[in-house]
């Protein structure tokens, strides 16, 4: 269980009775500790009960080597993580090894870490980015590392960059303000030799990203190397042991401005005109890591489409099982499978955007703050009201970090009191807590919303406080919450009116396919000819795509050729097959899985349209029924091929198959790459639940082979899906292991 230190004489009393707390919880028996503080670590013999020993690191080096190792599988714990500032409510994130080992891995592949790269790190240890990304990680990969102490870059910055010059490195991390502390403090004269053009990528990440705070570093180090895209937004929690998604390796960082009315009032992230000096702008945190999963849901659990705000969840080998001794917040972490990250979040293009959290605990400096601690300590300041304190987090006046902002009610009505109450409460907490407020936001008693309870309301002072009614005269609280709580009414409306929309949609969607479904089926099976078959299936799709507002958008770089062709197609959603048949009319021979041949409904329908099938997991009988879509194929058919063999819910193309290319290559026929986009939104993997959106289909240059063997097939697999990689705009989730 790793703890921070203290760090000022005048807390270490207060810093020691908070890590009991984490040592209570903990069950801790031994207590390693640095030699310089070893007489103070005695002290928390008497704080905990479970603490039976401590010692320094000094006397366990001098102590010997362990005889054998200690037995230890995947499932076993290898570290708890406690939040920094965790008192008489500490929260242990447990995580085991083979948690941690997943996560090493899955970032390591994200960065393309390996043995020939050079890390400097001034992270703490007993930091999640620190111990697990900067000290674990190199070690897996054999990375030689560079470690600072905190402090040592906290009084310089400029050493950070001079080290990364100096050891010519090629990855390094750090918080958003770290790179907002280089822009301010470093100065020109400290840095005349910097050469910062070794950097490959350069994490920004543990707490929220500030565009401005990019384009200012890459600005500011552009003339000593920097390389823009070299800086890498990155997006991770402790409940998944650190890193959750990541950019591709050189892409650069992405900002995207989004309306600010349409979030605000519809959740939905709609892009902004270059012209519009109210968007907002949110940076791009990456993909999901692999073997790792992100979606977005709303207040009903139901996962939304793409460009909609809503709560952020994920799952993967990584995450945790629960929070250590506490059943209730364990709990509370779960929604299913699916776990709470706390934040507010949407999804473009495979791109995390986080958008806000929700969760009141506020991160400053790198540092984790729960608002509790801080408001029960400002209310022991003289001149506060007890329980009448709110601490939040707020970008408001156009800040480019979170600022820290504590809301306080107090009697006092002199402008020299207030001034002194207000510089109490700073000197409280940066002696207490050794965290400064950035604004101190003294009111009148009754001005802090509160529940019917008396739980304080955070977000609801956050609201006010941005509103600008604090700073104004003559309006009564009462005026001042009926206001606030008459703006709300239209946004409670509209996402009422928007749910009821939904809901009227999907019944609308399903009783029109069911009706649809059923005449061309019958139309289907009672055609003689299969052309008329197709014509109706064509007709069909047309019509009830038209009539569910889903008609896609096409786009043609040249034409089709009308036989003898393989069409390769992503595949995202079952809406897939309904949407090519409705953009390409003709006969279509689609290539499907054996399973739905047995099917009662879609068996008959499948054979009746010529489908061929094949078997996916039967070696013999897959070279079979390979060999009965070759046939097809030298007979004119146009087939049309999902090479990567089935679909998954999140966005990103999977590996594909080599069969239908080596179809292709004996039959000697060309590769048409199809791409296909919004089908996931409209209708998501395993979901059922249908949506409005937008669908494009993009029909590219046909491709042909350059040779007839087994190479020549792998290479026309790996030239169409490179193709349809770069008209998606999705992650490549070539490596994703997705069962059949």
């Amino acid at each position: 269980v790793p703890i921070y230190p203290p760090f000022r004489r005048a807390q270490v009393e207060d810093h020691l009775r908070r890590q009991a707390g984490i040592l209570r919880n903990a069950g801790a028996s031994l207590l390693i500790i640095g030699s310089e503080i070893g007489n103070v670590g005695q002290l928390m013999l008497g704080l905990a009960e479970d603490l039976r020993y401590v010692e320094t690191v000094d006397a366990l080096s001098r102590a010997g080597t362990i005889e054998r190792p200690l037995a230890a599988g995947a499932d076993t714990i290898a570290l708890i993580q406690y939040t920094s500032g965790s008192t008489g409510d500490p929260k242990g994130v447990v995580l085991t090894h083979a948690n941690l080992l997943a996560n090493i891995r899955a970032m390591g592949e994200a960065l393309d870490a390996s043995s020939s790269d050079v890390f400097v790190s001034w992270l703490p240890l007993y930091h999640d980015m620190g111990l697990i990304g900067a000290w674990l990680g190199t070690l897996h990969y054999g990375v030689p590392t560079v470690i600072m102490p905190p402090l040592a870059f906290l009084a310089d910055p400029g050493r950070w960059l001079r080290a990364i010059g100096r050891h010519r490195a090629t990855l390094s991390a750090a918080p958003n303000f770290a790179f907002e502390l280089c822009c301010k403090n470093v100065r020109d004269e400290d840095i005349k030799d910097l050469d910062l053009s070794s950097l490959r990528m350069l994490l920004n990440g543990a707490e929220p990203v500030s565009p401005a705070t990019i384009a200012r570093f890459t600005a500011r180090f552009a003339s000593y190397g920097f390389l823009p895209k070299a800086m890498a937004p990155v997006y991770g929690l402790a409940e998944n042991s650190v890193g959750l998604t990541f950019p591709p390796v050189g892409r650069g960082p992405i900002v995207d401005r989004v309306q600010r009315s349409t979030l605000s009032h519809e959740g939905q992230a709609a892009p902004a005109w270059p012209e519009d000096a109210t968007a907002l702008e949110f940076v791009a945190c990456g993909w999901p890591i692999a073997g790792h999963e992100v979606r977005i849901v709303d207040e009903t659990d139901a996962e939304l489409p793409e460009r909609m705000e809503g709560r952020l969840q994920f799952k993967g080998p990584s995450a945790t099982q629960g929070y250590f001794r506490d059943d209730e917040k364990t709990k509370a972490l779960f929604d299913g499978e699916w776990l709470e990250s706390g934040d507010r979040a949407y999804i473009a293009g495979g791109d995390v955007f986080i958008t806000g959290r929700i969760k009141d605990m506020i991160i400053k400096a790198g540092r984790n703050i729960y608002p509790h601690e801080l408001e029960e300590l400002v209310g022991g300041v003289e001149g506060v009201r007890k329980g009448c304190v709110a601490a939040f987090a707020s970008t408001f006046g156009g800040a480019d970090t979170e600022r820290l902002v504590l809301l306080v009610e107090t009697h006092l009505a002199e402008s020299a009191e207030i001034e002194a109450l207000r510089d109490r409460i700073v000197e409280v907490t940066k002696t207490q807590l050794d965290v400064a407020p950035d604004e101190v936001v003294l009111a009148r008693p009754h001005t802090v919303p509160k529940t019917s309870s008396g739980k304080l309301r955070r977000s609801a002072a956050r609201t006010l406080y941005e509103s600008g009614l604090l700073s104004k005269k003559g309006y009564g609280l009462w005026w001042q919450l009926t206001r606030l709580y008459l703006s709300g009414l239209g946004r409670r409306a509209r996402r009422l009116r928007r749910r009821v929309f939904e809901l009227v949609y999907a019944g609308y969607w399903w009783a029109l396919l069911v009706a649809g479904a059923s005449i061309v089926w019958c139309l289907v099976l009672l055609l003689p000819s299969r052309r008329w078959r197709h014509m109706a299936i064509h007709y069909g799709a047309c019509s009830f795509l038209w009539l569910t507002g889903l008609s896609p958008k096409v786009e043609v770089e040249e034409s089709m050729p009308a036989r003898n062709v393989l069409l390769a197609v992503n595949h995202s959603s079952y809406l897939d097959p309904l949407v090519l048949s409705a953009v390409i009319p003709g006969r279509l021979t689609f290539v499907a899985k054996k399973e739905l041949a047995g099917q009662r409904v879609a068996g008959p329908f499948l054979r009746r349209t010529g489908t061929l099938f094949v078997r996916r997991t039967d070696v013999k009988g897959g070279v079979e029924d390979t060999r009965k879509v070759l046939e097809a194929s030298l007979t004119g058919e146009r087939i049309v091929s999902f090479p990567e063999g089935t679909l998954t819910r999140m966005a990103g193309l999977l590996g594909f198959h080599v069969g239908s290319f080596l179809v292709a290559v004996e039959a000697g026929i060309p590769v048409v790459p199809i791409v296909i986009s919004g089908t996931r939104s409209a209708l998501r993997g395993s979901q059922w639940f249908p949506r409005p959106s937008n669908i494009d289909v993009h029909i590219g240059k046909a491709v042909r082979a350059d040779g007839s063997d087994f190479s020549a097939a792998i290479r026309l697999r790996d030239a169409v899906r490179a193709r349809m990689l770069a008209l998606s705009g999705e992650p490549d989730l070539a490596l994703e292991k997705v069962p059949l």
